[in-house]
């Protein structure tokens, strides 16, 4: 049996073997969780923009580029010095959290590349980490305002970098530390803490303020009450509660004398007893 006619096939066998070995690493590959893809054709259309390959295993032409993204919640952690609103230099260290919205991680290559980070999302923060803080005083950044400063940089580096053009998500902007000039730092805290103690002053003083009302409020009743029993006392009332009383007392079995009549103001008078 002549196996020479299925030489060309073994040989494009082989060829195919060796282009799969060569190239494996091209063809297969595995997109991981918290991962998403997008795909480049050289000879096609280019970077296929609204298809987004999820995790899992994936087959692709050798010549094709799979460009691969982390899609999870990335931190990314600046230093700055920033101005205030009075024109004081402040050093402020920030963390953010954000994502490359994974829908969109197509246009996202397109515009930034894989290095979106540094050219996009750091830039955008530090730039509105300036702006707003310019916005307020060195007291209102270290103390009063604080959380008023975070979401207002939230709020508008989010609307920015979450725009169709950026599509990146923020999810959270804190403001890690602020390092103030030692003798504003000093100024600041004592002025903290003398409002702590007008407003412990304060509190002292409206408790006793209530403390005295509930009193007057007590002996106004206790004094109204006192008014309307001396006012309900006649004579003739006293000295039939009198009589009442004494007849209770001679039922009782304790030695007495009682003088009917003999009292100064008509009432008996009792005399001795146990």
């Amino acid at each position: 049996m002549d196996n020479r006619k299925y030489l060309p096939l073994i040989i494009l066998l082989i060829i195919g073997l060796i282009v799969v070995i060569t190239f494996s690493n091209r063809m297969f590959l595995t997109i991981e969780a918290g991962e998403a893809g997008v795909i480049f054709r050289p000879f096609g259309k280019g970077l296929d923009k609204e298809t987004v390959y999820g995790q899992g295993f994936h087959v692709i032409a050798p010549w094709n580029t799979m460009y691969v993204y982390n899609v999870k919640e990335q931190k990314a952690e600046e230093s700055m010095d920033i101005l205030d609103k009075n024109g004081l230099s402040i050093s402020v260290d920030i963390t953010l959290r954000f994502n490359p919205i994974p829908s969109r991680i197509g246009f996202l290559h397109e515009r930034f590349g894989k290095a979106y980070i540094g050219s996009l999302v750091v830039p955008e923060v530090r730039s509105a980490v300036r702006q707003v803080m310019g916005r307020f005083t060195a007291e209102e950044i270290y103390s009063t305002k604080r959380a008023e400063v975070e979401a207002s940089i939230i709020q508008e580096t989010g609307a920015t970098l979450s725009s169709e053009k950026n599509n990146i998500l923020m999810n959270a902007l804190l403001i890690r530390s602020i390092n103030l000039p030692a003798n504003i730092k000093s100024a600041i805290e004592n002025k903290l803490q003398q409002e702590q103690e007008a407003l412990a002053y304060q509190f002292r003083l409206e408790k006793e303020k209530s403390e005295a009302e509930r009193k007057r409020i007590a002996a106004e009743g206790e004094a109204r009450a006192n008014d309307i029993i001396n006012s309900s006392l006649s004579e003739k009332l006293l000295k039939m509660r009198g009589i009442e009383a004494t007849q209770q007392l001679s039922n009782s079995d304790n030695t007495k004398v009682i003088v009917i009549g003999n009292g100064s103001d008509g009432l008996p008078l009792i005399l001795g007893g146990n």
